[in-house]
Parts: structure tokens; sequence; C-alpha cells
């Protein structure tokens, strides 16, 4: 397996279990660079600024009002503490299951072939019934944007950056763009987003943008909508972004969330014969690449790049090049992943989207229940949101759903089994959820 991400980890520790010789080749930090570099340290800062939120907040809880400061130093700790926690957790899962780990960079030389490069330099040559290749991806860097760590940052660059930024433009509206939107304007930056079309997250449904759009406009965020940046120039105080149509954004620092490139540069898959597609391996239901035993799972697939997805790729993978799939074996259904955006309010999502499905011509009911009903919300201080699930008005199957408001990423769980177990709108008002709780409003919706 070249790459320690969680598509790797997770299929060496599934396929060392069904009783697989498993190698693992990590050239960066097991657990993923993606993912412990840039995933779970924007989480910890989202978390750090929500603290400081409800802090600032405490009068309406009824407690004294407090003074609350960033202590950046501290939070660099923090994120680093839970860094070497995660990756000690895996490394030691690994070693328990027998894994062999190498710290090194792995290519393909052929078919069966791997040659591998230590950070020692040492070389060595491994042959392999099966190949996985979950090497990730990048922060895509444009021609325009000379990147230099310190004023012009990538997203890798700014868990945390090496300041706190004055004033951050940020340019990129889609979810890792607005989440560090919502980060930085927490811990009190000034923020400007630029946003290439008419409304943030265009690939949301629009009504949960428009939620978070007010948000955002509420905390004193500047939106520059129809815009798309096609320079940056240092200013004697930071950094100017130049849009197309000739708005100026200026601030101390910007950064770049514009997508990613996956890392299949020196893979060798020429020398396998290996078919790509922009870069991305060409894989098939069973994350199978052109060349029968050479899988791939995670960014470097082109399928959703998400961690949960990921994992699944892998343990699939490795039940599928174990034979497991000779009995009954459920493929992946991409379409019904679930996925969550860290901002405040919260959002989630699964399955079916009602603006893709009237799009579609696709017959669909679509209820909404707001958190305002909700006693937990109240209880809370927090009732910005709602509860939306798309269901089959034939049969009442649940096909999606979107949830925007506090823990949305934790209550998203219960459509999205609802989704990939196929139950109904019944099944959901026939459960008996906690009273009181923000749980409850998704019976509610269901009714």
């Amino acid at each position: 397996i070249i790459g320690g991400g969680p598509g790797g980890t997770a299929c060496a520790t599934q396929a060392a279990r069904l009783g697989a010789s498993v190698t693992l080749i990590e050239r960066d930090v097991v657990g993923g660079a993606a993912h412990l570099l840039d995933c779970i340290p924007s989480k910890a800062m989202i978390a750090t600024g929500g603290a400081m939120a409800m802090m600032k907040d405490a009068t309406e809880m009824g407690l004294a009002k407090v003074d609350v400061l960033l202590d950046f130093d501290a939070l660099k700790r923090r994120i680093q503490d839970i860094e070497d926690r995660l990756e000690h957790t895996v490394t030691e899962l690994l070693r328990s299951q027998g894994v062999r780990l190498i710290e090194g960079t792995g290519r393909l030389v052929s078919e069966h072939q791997v040659e591998v490069v230590g950070r020692d330099g040492a070389t060595e040559t491994l042959t392999a019934d099966v190949v996985v290749l979950s090497t990730g991806s990048r922060p895509r860097i444009p021609d325009w944007a000379a990147v230099d760590g310190q004023r012009i940052l990538t997203t890798r660059d700014a868990y945390p950056p090496p300041e706190l930024p004055e004033h951050l433009v940020v340019v990129g509206s889609g979810v890792t763009g607005v989440e560090f939107v919502h980060m930085f304007n927490s811990f009190g930056s000034q923020v400007t987003l630029i946003v290439s079309r008419q409304q943030v997250l265009p690939d949301k449904d629009p009504e949960v943008a428009a939620v978070l759009e007010r948000s955002f406009l509420d905390r004193g965020v500047r939106l520059f909508k129809g815009a798309r940046a096609a320079g940056i120039e240092p200013i004697s105080n930071g950094v100017r972004v130049v849009c197309d149509d000739g708005r100026l954004a200026e601030g101390t620092h910007v950064l770049l969330a514009i997508g990613s490139v996956p890392n299949s540069d020196g893979l060798g898959l020429d020398a396998a014969g290996v078919d790509i597609d922009h870069g991305y391996v060409v894989i098939d239901h069973n994350c199978r690449s052109s060349v029968g035993h050479i899988y791939a799972a995670g960014d470097l697939s082109g399928k959703l790049p998400l961690s949960s997805v990921a994992s699944m790729q892998g343990r699939k993978i490795a039940e599928h090049a174990m034979g497991l799939h000779s009995r009954p074996h459920r493929h992946i259904d991409y379409d019904k992943a679930a996925s969550a955006i860290f901002t405040d309010p919260e959002i989630a999502d699964v399955g079916v989207a009602e603006a893709d499905a009237f799009a579609e011509g696709r017959k669909i009911r679509v209820t909404k229940v707001p958190f305002s009903v909700s006693a937990k919300a109240l209880i809370n201080n927090d009732s910005r949101g709602f509860v939306k699930i798309v269901s089959d008005p034939a049969t009442g199957v649940v096909m999606g759903g979107s949830i925007v408001g506090r823990h949305a990423a934790e209550l998203i769980s219960v459509l999205a089994l609802a989704v990939t177990s196929n139950l109904t709108v019944h099944d959901l008002v026939e459960s008996l959820f906690v009273h009181p709780a923000l749980a409850e409003v998704l019976g509610e919706a269901a009714e």
C-alpha cells in the first residue's frame, strides 16, 4: 500500500485481519497528510473559535460577562498534541495487526513491483500480489499565485498560520473556503471572501447557502460575489487580490482554497499501465484500476474527497482483494455519502438534494421543520437552521436530506442511515427520540 492516509490505513488493517501480509509505505505522516495536517487541525481550530463564541455569549446563558482572548501559542500546542496522539493511535493499531511500516516514497516499476526510497536514502524493491495506491492530494496553486507560506497561504500553511491575520482574504467559497472564513472570523480577524458565483457553496442547496451567507454578513464578513481572483500583488502592509472584473480585495494575508490536485506524479503509473484521467486513477465499482490487481482509494481515485469515503474504499479493497466479493457484497454508493461543513451554523447533507431532483424532473416530497420549534434548541440558546427531508411521495422512502444548525454533522448520521438502508419517513416517525434533544426535529420533519 502506497500512502498511509485514511484509505491506506483502513485497507491495511482490514487486509491484515483477513490474513494478508501487508506493507504500508508513507512519506509524511501515518494517518495521512491531508487528514492529520489539514482536516483535523482545521476542526480543532474551529472548536476553539466555537468555545470563544460561547464564552462571549455567556450573558445570554445566565452567566456573568467574561473577556476571552486567543492564546495563539497554546492553540498551536493543542493542535500538535491532537496530531501526535492520532498518529500514535493509528501507528500502534497497524503494528498490532502485523503491518510492516516503511517511512519513505514508493513508486511502481512494473505491474507487481514497487520501488521504495526510504528517508535515509536506502532503496528497496518489493514484489506484491496486490498494490493499493492511496497517495491523496495537495492544494491546487494557480500560476498567478506566488505562495510564500507567510502572507500568501495555501490551506496547509494555515493550520495554524505563522501569525494570526488581521485581515484575511479567502479565495474560494466552497467547503474549505467557508470553513476558513468562519474560523478566522471567530478568532477576531476581519475576513473578505471572493465568491466566483452568485452564492457561497455553489454546489449546495441554495436555501442552505442562504443561511450561511446571512450569518457571514451579520458577522461583518465582506462578500465579493461573481468575482474570480486573477492575481495577487504585494502591498506595503499586506497583499492585494485582483479580480477579473476589476475589483480589488486588500488584506494582510490571502488564503487559497480553490481545490486540490491528486498526488499521482512520480507514482510510475505509466510503467504499470494504469489509466488516469486528469491525474486521477480511473477505477471501477470495486476500486480497481485498469490493471486488475492495482487499486486506488481516497482523493487519488477521483471520487468524493472525504476521509469517510477513503476509509470505506480501503475496507472494500481489502475485502475484494482477499476474495470476499464472491459472497453478497455491497458496493459503495457515492451518492449516499453524508458530508458536513463545520461553520456556524453547521451544515450537513446526504443523498438527493431538492434542487437536483427538481432539475432532473424527479417526483419528490420535501418537508422542512425549523429548529425554533425545538425545546433543546431554545435551551442551547441557538434556534437557527432547520431539518429538510426529501422522500419518495409514493413509498415514503427517505431519499436525502439537509440539516443546518448546531450539531448538524452529528444529526445527519440518522438521515444517512435512513438513506443507506432505504428506511421510510414512517420508520423515523415511529422512532422514540430522546427528549429534549435536537434529534426530535428529525422525527417532526419526517411526520
